[in-house]
């Protein structure tokens, strides 16, 4: 036996329905009467259930979300850092003492918010432009931790 030999074996293949050209299947072509599936082109996404939810978006959803690793600061408005003394060094723990923040998280933010009347040096990881600003305008100064 050689590989151009080889046949399938008997009855284990079909031939091709030939749909639309007189005989057994031509008037509707095997699509049965009217109906979005006797349409040209009809018929239904794959995954459509008749309406039903979707099996695809009643399961849960996996795969890959960067929001784990997402950076979030403890944020503190300046018109907050007032209660503190003139010359205070306001630091993180500072503020977790006095209780403006609960816990320093990835990092302190000062925002800009409201206004600030004492001269204080502020240190902090991050500071929203505007704040950097107020606290520098009255005097006080800002360190990056």
């Amino acid at each position: 036996m050689k590989l151009h030999e080889l046949k399938p074996a008997y009855g284990s293949t079909h031939s091709k329905k030939r749909v639309g050209r007189g005989g057994k299947y031509s008037k509707t072509a095997g699509k049965g009467e009217k109906g979005q599936n006797a349409r040209s082109g009809g018929g239904v996404r794959p995954g459509f259930e008749g309406g039903q939810l979707p099996l695809f978006r009643r399961l849960r959803k996996r795969g890959f979300s960067n929001a784990r690793f997402k950076t979030v600061y403890a944020c503190v408005n300046v018109s907050d850092l007032n209660r503190f003394d003139e010359n205070t060094v306001v630091t993180p723990e500072l503020l977790i003492e006095t209780g403006l923040i609960k816990k320093e998280l990835d990092g302190i933010k000062i925002l800009g918010n409201g206004e600030l009347t004492k001269k204080l040096t502020v240190k902090a990881n991050k500071f929203s432009a505007s704040a950097k600003l107020k606290i520098e305008n009255i005097g006080g100064k800002t360190e990056v931790i």
